[in-house]
């Protein structure tokens, strides 16, 4: 059946949880050229002892938003301050919805004048684009702004033809590689800065970032230059154990930085407001075919959202001018808040859990893929109190980090349980009646876990805490 939106989809399906509880679709593609360049073992080994390169080309959606307007359109629907923010500067930008649940989260560079570019997840950029061409200004006129967008390889068919090459290049080894490259000493950039620098005879933008917790630069210019650039930064890198990280282990980096990617878009209620934006969605667009997974169960899609709290961007919120939400968050901004943490699993009961896939007695467990077990867009596991008589929490991505030698997920947590050495129980796998494809006939399983910090890492915290859009007030 076909339908022309996003509502006419969801009502047709019996309602949002439905509809993303049944959805066909596995996780989220990362569509790097190759799943492993070596191995992902030694591809996540690289991130913490020597350098990678992680090539961003394909997996993320760009929207270029210029024009007169776009500053203050932007502003208006992020809970982030724009103050200081000029020409030459990113940051995390984080939209919400009226009733402050996250649309999402997306870097936000401000490349030039009047000039913008989005990068991540297609759930924000459709967001502004949707208020920036139906929305208008207090004044009542329209927002004189122009959009251009660039899509993710997973929703084009071509997936090479793209406007832009990406290239990260993190780890302990970085600014020997950055500098073997430049033929230079790199520049002496702040965190999420940028600048203009040469590679190849190539002028290339610069932009100061750490994906994997460790210090580097993420690269980016004409997708036409992209083969010259890349060469380049292999070569320059022979020396200092510089890998190229495939799609198994890029997916994985997150268990250790403490990002959580998959949170809901939060799209699928509210007033008449989300309807008019649900009907403006496509019914085939990411939303629409995006799947939920995990043994965390609720039939109020509300319970599925999150706070900007919830995803340790609290910090981010800033009362000093208007956004969408900014009510909703300033009647909860002095409460007590879910926690974001990180999850040590177990080692005997994921060993248990993996080792029920042998044999023919008895039920086999939901199978751990690895390095990441993520099997929906959106997933959501429950976490139960030590003694299991309570949800304490709800644990978002899971996976194996080789680094750690540990099963480790991401949670949000409530207060009194997200202290650090507090004991916890994770439920992996699903209800049997799962519709999707991803999800094999299993039993539930309880797994222990212990609540750590985020992330995890003790040297990502402290490269961390040296300055980043993660340091306290520095949205």
């Amino acid at each position: 059946m076909s339908f022309k939106n996003l509502e006419e989809r969801m009502k047709a399906a019996g309602g949002a949880v439905s509809m993303l509880r049944d959805s066909q679709s596995g996780p989220n593609p990362y569509p790097v050229k190759l799943p492993e360049y070596t191995n992902w073992r030694d591809e996540q080994w690289a991130w913490q002892n020597t350098a990678v390169l992680f090539n961003q080309s394909y997996h993320m959606t760009d929207l270029y938003v210029s024009g007169p307007d776009a500053f203050e359109l932007l502003e208006s629907l992020g809970i982030n301050s724009f103050k200081g923010f000029t020409p030459g500067k990113a940051k995390q930008y984080v939209p919400t919805t009226w009733d402050g649940y996250v649309i999402g989260d997306v870097i936000l560079c401000y490349l030039a004048p009047e000039y913008f570019n989005l990068i991540g997840r297609p759930p924000v950029a459709n967001w502004v684009q949707y208020h920036g061409e139906t929305g208008t200004k207090k004044d009542g006129s329209k927002w004189n702004v122009t959009f251009e967008r660039d899509e993710r390889s997973a929703s084009r068919p071509n997936p090479t033809a793209r406007k832009t090459y990406r290239y990260q290049v993190q780890g302990p080894n970085a600014m020997k590689v950055m500098t073997a490259v430049l033929g230079a000493t790199p520049p002496d950039l702040k965190f999420f800065n940028m600048c203009e620098v040469t590679i190849a005879g190539k002028q290339v933008t610069a932009l100061r970032h750490g994906m994997a917790g460790q210090p580097g630069f993420e690269l980016f210019g004409p997708s036409e230059d992209g083969q010259v650039i890349l060469d380049a930064i292999v070569a320059a890198g022979k020396d200092f154990g510089l890998r190229l990280v495939g799609a198994r282990a890029y997916s994985s980096n997150t268990l250790e930085s403490g990002w959580i990617p998959g949170q809901m878009a939060a799209v699928y209620s509210g007033d008449e407001r989300m309807q008019k934006y649900r009907e403006w969605l496509p019914a085939n667009g990411f939303e629409g075919n995006a799947s939920l997974g995990g043994s965390y169960v609720s039939n109020n899609i509300d319970d599925h959202y999150t706070t900007p709290h919830d995803l340790g961007y609290g910090f981010m919120i800033k009362f000093d001018h208007d956004f969408i939400g900014r009510e909703a968050l300033e009647k909860i901004a002095n409460n007590q808040h879910r926690i974001k943490v990180t999850l040590e699993l177990n080692d005997e009961d994921v060993v248990k859990a993996i080792a029920s896939q042998y044999g023919k007695e008895g039920e086999r467990a939901k199978y751990f893929d690895f390095p990441s077990a993520v099997y929906s867009m959106y997933p959501q596991d429950a976490v139960l109190s030590k003694d299991g008589s309570k949800q304490v929490g709800v644990s978002t991505w899971v996976g194996y980090s080789s680094n750690e030698r540990k099963e480790l997920t991401l949670a949000y947590l409530e207060p009194a349980s997200a202290v650090p050495g507090t004991e916890v129980v994770f439920v992996w796998g699903e209800s049997p009646n799962s519709k999707k494809p991803t999800v094999e006939p299993h039993k539930q399983v309880q797994i222990r876990a212990i609540v750590c910090p985020v992330p995890y890492v003790a040297s990502v915290r402290s490269v961390y805490a040296e300055g980043s859009w993660r340091e306290k007030g520095k949205a």
